[in-house]
């Protein structure tokens, strides 16, 4: 995109001004756009409102496009229908302009669509009470699971399965029924249960008079007759399959069950498949997250339809929603082939995708430029930053930052409700450090899908009473 015949009209108030300048310095010299900024008698930015905003602003009249601050994107109509030059808002923080003005690939409008089915396995299902085992399926299902796969206990036999599955069935959840107890399969099919895990040559025979679809799997993960023969079983007989040359743990012959599917998709182009991710996530030290990724994208390259999750052990105890962010992911990269970079942020956890900071000149100048007695907390290279009227003080221990700040000129103004508003975001900041993640007073971190909304609890610094 050419910005060489636009010229740019930058609003802004006094607290961001040398920053502004800065940076859009530098990104127009990049871009070779022209520019003016336009500093407004306000403080903070944030604090602007249209009836304000129109009331001060001048458009100068080279001006082809007036760049309002991000935070006033909720009022752009208001300010828009009020002059003749077009308005847009930029991004709530200037470090992220040079991403405004293009770096992002565009993502088409039909991401978001998807192939594979998540089933969701509940886990030793007849130990719990009717309401416990309805909350945790419709959870799952709020997640993104498409199929509750009910979790038998092998060498019990379960005698009420038949009332669990009419009771999921009755809210229109789709179930699946996991057991090799011939006569709890029975039951389970017969109450509604669509779909079985799992058939090998120990059940086929059985399989024929359950009318649902089945899981088919090798007798052991190597055995390739016995699955080549099972599959051989059940499609002479007209009964629907799935294709699960089972995933084994890493270490545990992890890469060869990835040639058994490579091999299986090649040998059955035309059947459904099923991969259980969950010899992966449940079984390994790492977080979930990037392995159902990765899972996944091997998934919709070989067209395997669906992937059997769990989500146990702490540490994958949100792999449904992981597999639904993946599968949309991946299936935009796959049909678009393209690599599957900056399409799902919502993904990435535990680090932010980028960190912008501001140099050490611009927080020296806030310093310098501030007149009012409030702290603003920013991260610069490992280290806290707080800034206040004539004060910058920084270290890497937020405690060491705490005790500048009291030794300061705006020490006095420090009550305890200020400090712990402080303490609060200096944790922030310090979380923010340690795992490069991107810090902004009263806005909480960035945890991708897992981020709670924060309430901006910023206070006013007034001095304390004598």
């Amino acid at each position: 995109m050419s910005f060489t015949n636009e010229h740019f009209y930058f609003v802004t108030g006094r607290l961001a001004e040398q920053a502004v300048r800065t940076t859009v310095a530098r990104v127009a010299e990049e871009l070779k756009f022209q520019y003016t900024i336009g500093v407004l008698p306000i403080t903070v930015a944030a604090l602007m409102t249209p009836k304000w905003i129109l009331r001060h602003l001048v458009v100068p009249p080279h001006a082809t496009q007036v760049m309002l601050p991000g935070c006033l994107s909720h009022n752009l109509e208001d300010i828009a229908h009020s002059i003749e030059t077009p308005v847009v808002c930029g991004p709530r923080d200037i470090r992220d302009l040079p991403l405004f003005f293009g770096n992002k690939r565009p993502i088409a409008t039909d991401y978001g669509k998807y192939s594979i089915e998540i089933i969701a396995e509940i886990n030793h299902a007849p130990k719990l009470s009717s309401q416990a085992l309805l909350e945790q399926a419709l959870f799952l299902k709020q997640q993104g699971a498409d199929v509750i796969d009910v979790g038998c206990t092998p060498g019990h036999r379960w005698t009420k399965v038949s009332d669990a599955i009419k009771q999921l069935r009755d809210l229109d959840i789709r179930v699946s029924i996991d057991s090799f107890d011939s006569w709890e399969v029975a039951q389970a099919c017969a109450a509604g249960a669509q779909l079985v895990l799992s058939v090998n040559s120990s059940n086929r025979a059985q399989a024929v008079d359950w009318g649902a679809e089945v899981v088919v799997i090798p007798d052991t993960p190597d055995d390739k007759k016995s699955f080549e023969e099972t599959i051989f079983f059940l499609t002479e007989r007209d009964i629907s399959v799935r294709l699960d040359p089972i995933l084994e743990p890493l270490g545990c012959g992890f890469a060869s069950s990835l040639e058994r599917y490579t091999a299986c998709r090649r040998s059955y182009p035309q059947l459904p498949m099923m991969m259980g991710i969950g010899n992966v996530t449940e079984l390994t030290d790492a977080d979930s997250a990037p392995i159902n990724v990765l899972l996944l994208g091997i998934c919709q390259e070989l067209n395997i339809q669906s992937v059997l999750t769990t989500q146990v052990i702490n540490w994958a105890r949100s792999s449904v929603r992981e597999c639904d962010l993946a599968r949309r992911m991946m299936h935009y990269a796959v049909e678009h082939r393209i690599p599957p970079k900056h399409l799902e942020p919502q993904l990435v956890t535990l680090r932010d995708t980028r960190v912008t900071e501001f140099d050490n000149e611009i927080l020296d100048s806030l310093a310098r430029t501030i007149r009012d007695r409030n702290i603003r907390i920013f991260t610069r290279q490992s280290e806290i930053h707080a800034v206040s009227a004539g004060v910058h003080v920084h270290a890497t221990d937020p405690f060491e930052v705490a005790q500048q700040l009291l030794d300061s000129a705006v020490g006095a103004t420090i009550d305890p409700a200020h400090a712990f508003y402080l303490g609060f975001e200096m944790a922030k900041a310090l979380t923010a450090n340690t795992l490069s993640k991107q810090y902004e007073q009263d806005v909480a971190l960035d945890w991708g899908f897992l981020t709670r909304a924060e309430q901006p609890h910023r206070l006013s610094r007034k001095p304390r009473s004598s």
